[in-house]
C-alpha cells in the first residue's frame, strides 16, 4: 500500500511545472558547515571571519542552544504563557521568537537579505563544508562523513600536521582542496573574500519593451531615436555590459520582433514592469538583471556604465535616485538575485509597483551626473520636449 501511495505522489509531482530554482542551500546561497572541532573553536573561527567579512557583506551564523540538555526547557517571554510568537524591540537589534519548528523553505526566507550564512556543522548541515582537523573530534567527523558532500577547505588545529587518512580515503580529490592553519586567521578570511568573488552573481540586461503606450499613441520600443528602434538600440547598449541581453515583451509582440535579439516573454501577465522584472527572475533566479525601460532616450552609455560599476550587490538594488523627487529609479537599476523573494513577498500582499519595493528595501542609492539621461517619455508633449534636447545635442 505504502509503494502504491508513493507512486502516486510522484505520478503527481511530474505534472507540476519545471521552473529555474535558485541555487539556495538550507539557509541561503552562501553557506558553509564548520565541523570537526568543538563548539567553542567553531564559534571563535565564525566571530573572526564576521568580524572580517561583515564590512563588505551581511553575515549570518546557525547554531543550536548549548545548554544542559537534562535541563528543563524553559520558553522566553510570552511563549511561556502560550503566545506562538513574540517580537521585541531591544533598541540596538530585534529579537522575534516562535514557539515553532522552522523547514528550509522558512529559513530561505529569513535568511534571504544575507549574503553568507556560517553554520556550527556539529547541529546544523550546509550545502558546503569548512572541515577542521582537531585530534579532539576525530571520531565525531569519522561518523560525520556522509554529510561531507562539498568540502572547500581544510584547517588544521594546532599540532596537528595533515589530512586525516579516512577523509583522503573519502574524498578522491582532496589533494586539490586548500589547507590552511586555523591559527591563520588573515588566510582564513581572504579565502572565504574570494569565495564570494567567485559567487557574485552573473549580470543579465533586460529591455522593457512589453507596454501599450496608451498615453504616447505609439509604440515606444519601435521609436527610432537613434537610427535604430529603441528597443534594439537599448539592448545594444546593455550588450556591452551584460553576459545575456533580453527584449520583454508581450506574447502578441513576440512575432514582429527582430530574431537577432533574444526575447522574454511576460510570465506574471497584467503586472507591467513588475511582472516582466519576475519573468526575468523565473527564468534566471541566480542572476541580477539590469533593468531599463525603453522610454528613455537619452540613456548613454557612460550612465549605463557608472551604474554597473557602482553596483552592490550586498543590495537588493542598486540604482539612481530620481532628479525629480529623489525616489529611486526600479527601471533603469540591476536587481539582485535577493530582491526575487523581495518582490514576490511584496505581490502576495498585494502590491505591484517595483518603486514601493525600493522604497522600502536596502538598496545602494546613486547620483546620476548626466539628469538628462533618466528623463522617460510617455506623451507626446514629452515627446516634443526630449526631440529639442536631441537637436541640441545633435547641433553641439
Amino acid at each position: 500500500m505504502k509503494r502504491q501511495e508513493e507512486s502516486v505522489t510522484s505520478k503527481e509531482h511530474s505534472k507540476h511545472s519545471k521552473i529555474a530554482r535558485p541555487a539556495y542551500g538550507n539557509f541561503g546561497r552562501n553557506e558553509w558547515a564548520i565541523v570537526g572541532a568543538p563548539c567553542g573553536k567553531i564559534k571563535a573561527l565564525a566571530d573572526d571571519l564576521i568580524k572580517g567579512l561583515s564590512a563588505d557583506y551581511k553575515c549570518a551564523y546557525v547554531d543550536a542552544h548549548h545548554a544542559n540538555t537534562d535541563e528543563e526547557a524553559v520558553l522566553p517571554g510570552r511563549l511561556a504563557s502560550g503566545a506562538v510568537a513574540e517580537y521585541t524591540d531591544q533598541i540596538h537589534y530585534h529579537q522575534f521568537d516562535m514557539k515553532r519548528e522552522l523547514n528550509a523553505f522558512q529559513f530561505r526566507q529569513l535568511f534571504q537579505d544575507t549574503d553568507l550564512v556560517l553554520v556550527n556543522g556539529n547541529h546544523e548541515q550546509a550545502k558546503a563544508q569548512v572541515v577542521i582537523i582537531d585530534a579532539s573530534k576525530k571520531a565525531s567527523l569519522q561518523k560525520r562523513l556522509p554529510q561531507l558532500t562539498n568540502i572547500v577547505l581544510f584547517l588544521l588545529a594546532d599540532g596537528m600536521e595533515e589530512v586525516y587518512d579516512f577523509l583522503q580515503e573519502a574524498i578522491p580529490d582532496w589533494q586539490t582542496i586548500p589547507v590552511l592553519q586555523l591559527s591563520e586567521t588573515g588566510k582564513v578570511v581572504s579565502f572565504f573574500q574570494e569565495q564570494m568573488l567567485q559567487a557574485k552573481p552573473k549580470l543579465n540586461g533586460l529591455v522593457l519593451a512589453g507596454g501599450k503606450s496608451l498615453r504616447m499613441g505609439q509604440d515606444k520600443g519601435a521609436m527610432a531615436w537613434h537610427g535604430k528602434e529603441q528597443r534594439y538600440h537599448m539592448a545594444d547598449l546593455l550588450g556591452e555590459l551584460c553576459e545575456q541581453v533580453y527584449i520583454s515583451c508581450r506574447t502578441e509582440q513576440q512575432a514582429e520582433l527582430d530574431v537577432n535579439y533574444s526575447t522574454l516573454t511576460d510570465t506574471f501577465i497584467g503586472l507591467g514592469p513588475y511582472g516582466a522584472i519576475l519573468s526575468a527572475f523565473r527564468k534566471d533566479p541566480d542572476a541580477a538583471w539590469l533593468v531599463v525601460a525603453c522610454d528613455l532616450p537619452l540613456l548613454d552609455p557612460a550612465t549605463l556604465k557608472h551604474l554597473v560599476e557602482h553596483r552592490n550587490t550586498s543590495a537588493n538594488a542598486t540604482t539612481y535616485a530620481s532628479p525629480q523627487d529623489g525616489f529611486p529609479e526600479p527601471l533603469i537599476a540591476i536587481w539582485e538575485p535577493k530582491s526575487y523573494q523581495v518582490l514576490l513577498s511584496f505581490l502576495a500582499q498585494g502590491y505591484t509597483c517595483p518603486r514601493k519595493v525600493l522604497r522600502i528595501c536596502e538598496i545602494h542609492l546613486i547620483e546620476s551626473a548626466n539628469a538628462d539621461a533618466l528623463l522617460n517619455v510617455n506623451t507626446p508633449e514629452e515627446l516634443e520636449q526630449v526631440q529639442l534636447l536631441l537637436q541640441d545635442k545633435t547641433t553641439y
